[in-house]
């Protein structure tokens, strides 16, 4: 049911924790449904030095978390924003269709979080401007294609 690379990132998730003083902060989910993720970037001169994160959730939610801070860690803001929940699921070789929204979920916590940053720095990121940190990953379309 579940890949290797899920299991992999479930067991021995990358970049768990809090970095203080953090550039942008980012919180997403739902108590109801059980799944929480909180990203904390630390950005200096446009580039993500460090991602590090909070996840109560399933192990798809834990792998997702962990598998979105490796895919952004060092890359732009604008090469974050631009990071899919498909993207998210390639890389960790699918997830079952129920737990597609997980990975969603990784996407909006990382926008959550530049949306901080950029509301605390003044810098502005392409493509916020539409994202809604309340949107129920369920309800998201998700892109399973």
């Amino acid at each position: 049911m579940y890949s290797e690379t899920v299991m992999e990132h479930f067991r021995n998730p990358r970049n768990v924790g809090e970095i203080e003083n953090a550039s942008g902060v980012g919180e997403v989910g739902n108590p109801q449904c059980g799944d929480i993720m909180k990203m904390y970037l630390d950005i200096k001169d446009g580039i993500i030095q460090d991602v590090k994160f909070r996840t109560f959730g399933c192990g798809s939610a834990i792998a997702s978390s962990s598998m979105a801070t490796e895919l952004i860690k060092g890359k732009t803001v604008e090469e974050a924003m631009q990071l899919t929940n498909k993207a998210v699921a390639e890389a960790l070789d699918g997830l079952p269709p129920v737990k597609m929204h997980c990975s969603v979920l990784a996407e909006q916590a990382i926008k959550s979080a530049l949306l901080d940053y950029q509301e605390k720095s003044g810098v502005k990121i392409e493509g916020l401007e539409d994202f809604d940190p309340t949107e129920d990953p369920h309800d998201h379309e998700v892109d399973e294609d």
